[in-house]
């Protein structure tokens, strides 16, 4: 390899200026991500506060509901991972070989693991949000739909998931909340 073939190096062998901007903004947001992980109400709450946010821009704006509804296909997505435990039961029913979760009183227990944990969950919605605020701003995303059709899918689209998740619930007896 020669000189300056690597990712972020100059002709000198040093970083460039861009790559090292971005590895200390990188590094920035990382140490903010970091500070605001014992802060889970805050966090909710600011996640929450950007959604209404988000709300009132497409009310006003009269527009932009494609871009919403994949939001909420996206967050959608994300509770139903956000509720699923990480090792599936049905895939364990029948082999021996890894954890299962308990099924009888005297079995040992062994607490609930999601398959996407409360942070990841938070910092993915959150993300969604301002990606769809940023598509607000493009005329090209503004497509033309009759909206209350999405609505009605998306509310058969929540129920039909909803209730497969919860008949999934019952039948391995799991409860995602403590």
């Amino acid at each position: 390899m020669s000189e300056g073939d690597s990712i972020g190096e100059s002709v000198h062998g040093k970083p460039s200026v861009v790559y090292r901007f971005f590895s200390r903004l990188g590094q920035i947001y990382q140490s903010w991500l970091d500070k605001s992980t014992p802060y889970t109400a805050v966090r909710w709450i600011v996640t929450l506060g950007l959604s209404f946010i988000y709300m009132i821009r497409v009310y006003l704006l009269q527009g932009w509901y494609i871009v919403t509804y994949a939001l909420g296909i996206y967050h959608l997505n994300l509770f139903i991972a956000f509720l699923s435990p990480k090792v599936d039961p049905s895939l364990m029913e029948d082999s021996d070989d890894g954890p299962s979760l308990p099924t009888r009183q005297n079995e040992e227990f062994r607490p609930f693991i999601r398959r996407l944990p409360e942070f990841k969950f938070w910092h993915s919605a959150t993300k969604g949000i301002l990606v769809a605020m940023a598509c607000t701003f493009f005329e090209a995303f503004n497509v033309p739909v009759f909206w209350p059709i999405l609505v009605m899918y998306f509310i058969m689209l929540f129920c039909i998931t909803m209730k497969r998740q919860i008949k999934h619930m019952i039948k391995y007896r799991y409860i995602p909340f403590t």
